[in-house]
């Protein structure tokens, strides 16, 4: 099946489509240090990503009619800078809000499916209206934005034409979700607004996967039956203190001992992720792609390092680099060292032989600005599943 992909960024929303089962045609990317990562990893024969075709520049400039043929899948994540709680929350008046390319590329390309992931801060109250306004324009994609028009009026002809009842022309049936990729099987406690979309001629009916995972199964597996502790072999006396504000959990779990509780598995966590890896503080990682120490790792409050023992905090790309405490680890005897750039693809759950190009700094951008590829492979599976079948 075919898909095409815009704000392809590092990769990770594109390697869990392809794992999925799709094949992209085309991906759009304007940076040039994510274009140089996924050249890099073209010329390494990293398989995935056999036949990309890739187009370094500004997704307006792209013209969609150089694609021929029906299009499964469009997939992407704007820029989510203009909805992050930790941008200027500038939303539609952001010059880098990308929500009616989308919009253009879905009228253009006709696809069977849509993917679209960006930040949580994209559902707060502040962006209601706009996030409507994103919806009805994926859904109704070929009512387009008149010349003059501002976005405002825009939706008021949006809403006039949904509540017509006339359903004609191209048109989506749209569902949104905001999922925590921990309960997906990441090792990393990042929530993202995902919205799915299918073309209504094809008459799929569809729903966001179950979670996988869960942090209760963590809180049997660490402190009841202890076998997180047993298969990492760490001895009781070298084993961290239970944190307080886990202990009326831990409780009302036991006492539901008896109940067939979990049909999930644990919530991952920092020391699962980073198994197998040598310690760039101490051990030889010349072996390893990415993954050489970075000193001056610092906590500040509000912004402390992941502990070992949980979902790491969400990775984070700042437009300066990374913000001063995070992208961090704290070890067991409290002291604070930064994620090499291996372990932070690992966080992400990409491939030990995938490359991420450019200094640390740059690196960590690129993961930090990505979808986690296990979280794209969970959803576009589900995605691919019903188009199979229609």
């Amino acid at each position: 099946m075919r898909a095409v992909e815009l704000f392809t960024g590092a990769g990770g929303l594109a390697l869990g489509i392809e794992k999925a089962g799709f094949h992209h045609d085309t991906v759009v990317e304007r940076d040039k240090d994510c274009c140089r990562t996924i050249r890099e990893n073209q010329l390494n024969g990293f398989a995935l990503l056999n036949g990309w075709r890739l187009f370094s520049g500004d997704v307006r400039e792209f013209e969609y009619s150089s694609l021929k043929g029906e299009i499964d899948l469009l997939a992407g994540g704007p820029p989510c800078q203009p909805f992050s709680i930790g941008g200027k929350h500038r939303g539609p008046l952001d010059r880098r809000d990308m929500f009616p390319e989308v919009a253009r590329a879905v009228r253009e390309l006709k696809p069977r499916a849509i993917i679209v992931e960006n930040v949580k801060g994209l559902l707060r109250e502040s962006f209601a209206k706009y996030f409507e306004y994103v919806i009805l324009q994926l859904r109704y994609p070929e009512v387009e934005l008149k010349p003059g028009e501002d976005w405002t009026n825009h939706l008021a002809r949006l809403e006039r034409h949904n509540t017509k009842g006339k359903e004609r022309g191209l048109h989506y049936n749209i569902v949104f979700r905001q999922l925590n990729a921990a309960n997906y099987g990441v090792p990393q406690k990042r929530e993202r607004v995902i919205i799915v979309g299918f073309r209504a001629d094809l008459g799929i009916e569809w729903s966001f996967p179950e979670s996988s995972h869960s942090q209760d199964a963590l809180i049997v597996d660490q402190w009841i039956t202890n076998e997180y502790w047993e298969r990492h072999r760490i001895s009781k006396k070298s084993r961290p203190i239970m944190p307080p504000r886990l202990a009326p959990r831990v409780e009302g779990l036991r006492s539901e001992r008896s109940l067939p509780l979990f049909a999930e598995e644990p919530w991952r966590t920092v020391r699962d992720a980073l198994q197998g890896l040598p310690d760039p503080e101490f051990d030889d990682c010349s072996g390893w792609l990415n993954h050489k120490q970075n000193p001056g790792a610092r906590s500040y409050t509000g912004h402390t390092g992941s502990p070992l023992d949980e979902p790491a905090k969400t990775l984070k790309a700042g437009d300066h680099g990374v913000p001063g405490g995070e992208n961090a680890m704290v070890k067991m005897d409290g002291a604070v060292r930064y994620f090499t750039v291996r372990e932070s693809a690992r966080l992400q759950t990409f491939p030990d032989d995938y490359v991420l190009h450019g200094a640390w700094t740059e690196a960590m951008r690129q993961l930090g600005n990505a979808v986690p590829v296990l979280l794209a492979e969970t959803i576009a599976t589900g995605i691919r599943s019903r188009l199979s079948a229609c």
